[in-house]
């Protein structure tokens, strides 16, 4: 295959290392072991990538087979080439840092189009969510170690329990900082630069459009 492996590629060869399977055993595993976690799945992309990898010589087909009134189900295997090309990628995953962009990083980017207060009680917002969003990841990682999953397995968790937690306690130092105005855009003359004048009504009609949404 002349591109790179996707992350859900990876992660069917990954499972298939342990054992061939046909992709409907892929779902429950993915599920079972939490790998959705991890790498975005669908039903749909799932049999995408495996028919990908299958064209590619990653993996192949060992049997087909037909349970009562149920669709074929075709068993895959990786072959030599698939389990070197998941070694290969594994590496450069590991090695490589990726240049992503993520959306916050986009809002903090251009953050100065709303008033300050405005961030600030967006960013207070967010970090509610960050912290169900925290508790969540905790709770499901301490569930998957009671069933005996050994760490090495979850190792993507705890990295995303880390990310979290240092993305929670970025936002809640950038809230305080624009409270207190430790942090400000307002140029010498104490006129915002990059949003309307009346800054006060900007604010009042974004809590507003909040509360709507909070109704529907």
């Amino acid at each position: 295959m002349s591109r790179p492996l996707t992350p859900l590629a990876l992660t069917v060869l990954r499972m298939l290392c342990d054992g061939p399977m046909h992709p409907y055993e892929m779902q429950q595993r993915i599920r079972d072991h939490a790998y959705d976690l991890a790498v975005k799945s669908t039903h749909g992309s799932l049999y995408h990538s495996v028919e990908r990898l299958a064209a590619g010589g990653l993996i192949e087909p060992l049997e087909t087979s037909r349970e009562g009134r149920r669709p074929e189900r075709t068993v895959y295997a990786v072959t030599s080439a698939g389990r070197d090309a998941a070694h290969i990628r594994l590496a450069e995953l590991l090695a490589k840092p990726a240049e992503e962009f993520p959306l916050f990083g986009t809002a903090l980017a251009f953050i100065n189009l709303l008033p300050e207060a405005e961030v600030a009680r967006q960013l207070r917002i967010r970090a509610i969510a960050l912290e169900a969003l925290l508790a969540g990841n905790q709770t499901a990682n301490e569930s998957l170690r009671k069933q005996g999953i050994e760490r090495y397995k979850l190792i993507d968790q705890e990295w995303a329990i880390s990310r979290v937690r240092s993305e929670l306690e970025f936002v809640r130092h950038l809230a305080d900082d624009l409270d207190s105005g430790r942090l400000t855009w307002k140029d010498d003359d104490g006129v915002t630069t990059c949003h309307p004048p009346h800054e006060h009504e900007l604010g009042h009609d974004y809590h507003a459009r909040d509360l709507d949404k909070g109704a529907s």
